[in-house]
């Protein structure tokens, strides 16, 4: 399914079978995620690094083939499971690369954005920056996509608060409905916001653990250590700001978020901090991967087939479905 230019509906095409390069794999797409950045990239508010592309970066994949300089190693074992992330490639030579911040890095390539992705039947990827999964009878393919960005982003996020006892989180989606019970796991307490009318979100969010549930704009019950914003809305940072506690810290999670509003310094004063994720480090997957089957997480998934990879793009734009999307290709 490809993506012409930014506000155009994607479409199916036929495209030559992608050749791996020396450090690639060749992978067998089996299911791809849906996540909010292949939104943005559609709806022009991210550039694109190429068109037209092919968006998608929660993907697991099979191997089919490898490269000269992989082929032999353990992830690259034809017939293997393995999952590709929104980071791609980096230069591993930079400041940032070197000191274990290689999401920083200026030179990245990012999966689904400036190298092909996954909403297609066959795909490439570097194999360094592939994650090897467990077998598919432990968890399915569908169930592991969304771990490969809303779990790995959402994942960051919560490492940036720290041990906050009283987490918030900001939009109750793909990454928050995994967040959650990892948070709950570690026996955080967990205030779930969503849009002010979505009582169904709201159950969900208690349902999976969070100890209170309410609209956005509510002031939650007590004051929060730190609140994790997942939304792409700059007018919840200064409403998260004012329910943390002194010394307390907003993370904004996504790669995209409308403007922020103007707010009184009262509302950051307090030693009270505002951060940004940006994308994640093979670091952040590892251990994040490792921590999934013991929560164990539970991941809320809406399957689509590969050609409706459009309106799958239009259900996350309406929030129509609970958890993820992942589109289904078998």
């Amino acid at each position: 399914m490809v993506l012409d230019s930014p506000g155009r509906p994607l479409r199916a095409a036929e495209l030559p079978d992608p050749r791996p390069g020396a450090g690639d794999l060749l992978l067998r797409v089996r299911a791809c995620g849906v996540c909010r950045t292949d939104l943005h990239l559609r709806d022009d508010e991210l550039d694109a690094g190429h068109l037209p592309l092919v968006l998608g970066h929660q993907i697991v994949g099979e191997v089919v083939a490898a490269g000269a300089e992989v082929a032999g190693a353990r992830r690259a074992q034809i017939g293997s499971r393995v999952g590709v992330p929104w980071l791609g490639w980096t230069c591993g030579r930079c400041r940032y690369c070197t000191s274990g911040r290689e999401n920083l890095c200026a030179q990245a390539r990012f999966t689904g954005c400036d190298r092909d992705g996954g909403y297609a039947e066959l795909t490439v990827a570097d194999a360094r920056f592939c994650f090897p999964l467990p077998d598919a009878a432990a968890v399915t393919d569908v169930q592991l996509a969304p771990l490969l960005c809303a779990g790995l982003i959402g994942y960051r996020a919560l490492r940036m608060a720290g041990d906050a006892e009283r987490l918030g989180l900001y939009g109750f989606g793909a990454a928050a409905h995994l967040i959650c019970q990892v948070a709950v796991h570690e026996g955080r307490e967990v205030f779930a916001f969503t849009r002010e009318d979505d009582r169904v979100g709201q159950r969900f969010a208690r349902e999976l653990g969070a100890v209170w549930a309410g609209g956005s704009a509510e002031r939650p019950p007590e004051e929060l250590d730190a609140a994790l914003i997942f939304a792409p809305v700059g007018a919840l940072v200064p409403l998260a700001l004012r329910a943390v506690a002194r010394g307390g810290t907003v993370v904004c999670a996504g790669i995209h978020m409308s403007d922020i509003p103007s707010f009184p310094y009262v509302d950051l004063w307090g030693e009270r901090t505002l951060r940004s994720v940006a994308n994640l480090t093979r670091n952040d997957g590892e251990e994040f991967l490792a921590l999934a089957p013991h929560v164990p997480l539970r991941t809320a998934v809406t399957t689509y087939p590969l050609e409706a990879a459009e309106q799958a793009l239009a259900d996350l734009r309406a929030g129509a479905f609970e958890g993820a999307a992942v589109l289904e290709i078998a």
